[in-house]
């Protein structure tokens, strides 16, 4: 069995990072910005923004947090989207309300949009963009491969279609078939990628011989965050996996931080053309 590893892969781009933004800091008089929008209590919510603003600090990137009422709401998302000084705005889900969720998202304007969720952003979805960087890390080849992806989500499904789609490989997307529909139609695939959130749902029956299989699905289950494979996969030693903790996760807020950072360097970008 080989894995796939986030965290290790997201310790090299952090280092990275810090030196992208302390150059923007240093030699543009850009500060790197991120605003995080967020309604009500939630202690989970708590949890996501704490490592967010700890990860900002790490890499030299300011976190600003706003948590307006919901009439506020939209009013609020477009006075970042007017604030210069800010670089990136995520609505951190799900919201207190949550029929404005689209609203929201749809709001942020594309060119802050880091966490790729409205309509036409102009950033791929970070966990899109930590599983592509995932599999490149490790050196897994794409091309010619027989690619499926189970789910359709925003997050992860659709955004990661396209993108390996745009770079020419062979994706099939597959979304709520029957546990036999899906044995059928993915037990050929030589990666398969699953984000639908379904505890145990793909099984090692469904999977082919030295296959790899990356797992970016979360669902709760007795009081724990579980994935979308069954034990018996995580049993078999002939594939490539993700582990079930520290594959994708550690990769999606580096993912999100780096869109952030080219936002800010588009910034920086404008100034040096203004100057010349």
């Amino acid at each position: 069995m080989k894995i796939l590893d986030g965290s290790e892969l997201a310790g090299y781009i952090k280092e990275r990072q810090l030196k992208q933004v302390r150059a923007l800091r240093q030699s543009w008089r850009v500060i790197p910005r991120l605003a995080i929008v967020r309604t009500g209590d939630n202690p989970v919510i708590d949890t996501y923004v704490r490592l967010k603003k700890i990860y900002g600090q790490d890499i030299a990137v300011e976190v600003d947090v706003y948590q307006p009422t919901g009439t506020e709401l939209l009013n609020q998302i477009n006075l970042l989207n007017n604030d210069e000084n800010v670089h990136g705005i995520i609505v951190q889900l799900p919201l207190e309300d949550t029929e404005m969720t689209e609203p929201a998202v749809n709001t942020v304007a594309p060119e802050k949009d880091v966490d790729g969720l409205g309509e036409k952003p102009d950033f791929v979805p970070a966990t899109a963009m930590a599983i592509d960087w995932l599999l490149a890390g490790y050196n897994v080849e794409l091309k010619n491969k027989k690619i499926a992806i189970i789910g359709k989500g925003r997050l992860v499904g659709a955004p990661l279609a396209e993108l390996w789609r745009s770079s020419g490989f062979d994706v099939t997307v597959y979304g709520k078939q029957t546990t036999d529909e899906l044995k059928a139609a993915i037990n050929t695939a030589d990666v398969i990628v699953t984000a639908t959130g379904v505890p145990s749902l793909i099984t090692s029956d469904m999977i082919r011989q030295k296959a790899v299989v990356v797992d970016a699905g979360t669902a709760a289950e007795h009081g724990k965050i579980v994935g979308d494979l069954a034990v018996d996969v995580r049993e078999r030693q002939d594939l490539t996996i993700t582990p079930i903790k520290g594959g994708v996760g550690p990769l999606t807020v580096t993912a999100l931080f780096d869109n952030v950072i080219r936002s800010a360097r588009r910034v920086a970008d404008i100034k040096g053309q203004q100057d010349i």
